[in-house]
């Protein structure tokens, strides 16, 4: 079970956790989980070019060692990356040694100040540790393209009513994502630039400035 918006609670009772960026501006923050992909993340970086947009792309280790060739380029490109775990763990199933262990493993291959747990499941304690040294990002908007059970145009309409500005989304670049993703994907952009937003990467140069 998921919902699209993360309720506000969430946010007071994991406060150090990045789960938007406090802004006025007309700026999204688009994030990609679960790649490099060979088809889905070419296909976003083509889409991204397109409209002039940056993004957040939260690797899994293991995929970039697969897929090293595509991860150089989503960086030669201009996007931001972040650590994802190295075999995309769940924290919550996971013993904290373990899951700290793959973490580090991760950060061998992805040189990064940001750090997305998978599925958003992270105990309290791998929390305290990871965050000694990256900001953990969360997210405003979960576009549901992982959600084979929907259909890209319901998924289309929550992400245009939920997303404001500041807002931090999650979409995957993964196989399972991607036949949602390709059509959900130019829409949000599209739909947005229409209206002004721009898209940007998030780095932790930004998180300094404040966090929300």
């Amino acid at each position: 079970m998921y919902v699209f918006k993360t309720p506000g609670f969430f946010k007071k009772i994991w406060p150090r956790y990045t789960w938007q960026i406090d802004t006025k501006e007309k700026i999204l923050y688009l994030t990609f989980d679960d790649g490099p992909h060979p088809v889905a993340t070419p296909f976003v970086l083509d889409q991204l070019a397109k409209y002039n947009a940056k993004a957040t792309f939260f690797c899994i280790g293991k995929n970039v060692q697969e897929h090293s060739s595509i991860y150089q380029r989503l960086i030669n490109e201009g996007h931001s990356v972040g650590n994802h775990t190295h075999n995309h763990f769940n924290g919550w199933k996971t013993a904290t040694p373990d899951y700290i262990k793959d973490v580090e493993e991760a950060s061998r291959h992805i040189e990064s100040g940001l750090f997305r747990p998978p599925y958003g499941r992270i105990k309290s304690k791998q929390g305290k540790i990871i965050s000694r040294q990256q900001h953990i990002i969360m997210w405003t908007v979960l576009t549901g393209d992982f959600d084979t059970s929907q259909s890209w145009e319901y998924c289309n309409k929550k992400v245009l009513g939920q997303s404001k500005p500041g807002s931090i989304l999650v979409f995957h670049d993964s196989e399972k994502a991607f036949p949602i993703l390709e059509k959900l994907l130019p829409s949000v952009l599209s739909y947005f630039k229409e209206r002004g937003y721009r898209f940007e990467k998030l780095s932790a140069a930004l998180l300094q400035k404040g966090e929300k």
